[in-house]
């Protein structure tokens, strides 16, 4: 069964084509250590919340626009071995692939308030395209 990571940002929307650029460069690192696939989406319809919402899990400021991303892998093995991977890059980061080397590709958002997980699919639904 597949297996999820999520994330949510606060991105300066300023920021919008740095963070295209960014995730365009380092996506690419997913799918070369297993990832099928790769979605990032920038809120255009983001509601404020009377208890909780995106924006204030992420404490988005008035010129911060929410960022949901998803990995899917094709199972939690896969994922795993993925993250063991890039943990070994952050020890050894002469070692690592050089698409995640923030000299070169610079976060372009505080990754103090970046929100993720990893998730196990319970319920999947398809279109019938038929």
């Amino acid at each position: 069964m597949s297996y999820i990571d999520g994330f949510v940002i606060a991105v300066p929307t300023a920021n919008k084509q740095k963070f295209i650029d960014h995730a365009k460069n380092a996506d690419g690192v997913f799918t070369d250590l297993g990832a099928t696939r790769v979605i990032e989406c920038w809120g255009d319809d983001i509601h404020d919340g009377k208890v909780t919402d995106f924006r204030k899990a992420v404490q988005a400021k008035d010129n911060e626009s929410v960022v949901l991303s998803w990995v899917e892998w094709p199972d939690k093995k896969t994922r795993d071995s993925a993250m063991k991977t890039m943990m070994e890059w952050m020890e050894h980061p002469e070692k690592a692939d050089p698409r995640m080397d923030p000299e070169r590709n610079p976060m372009p958002f505080d990754g103090k308030r970046l929100i993720f997980g990893g998730f196990t699919p319970v319920v999947e639904v398809e279109a019938n395209t038929k």
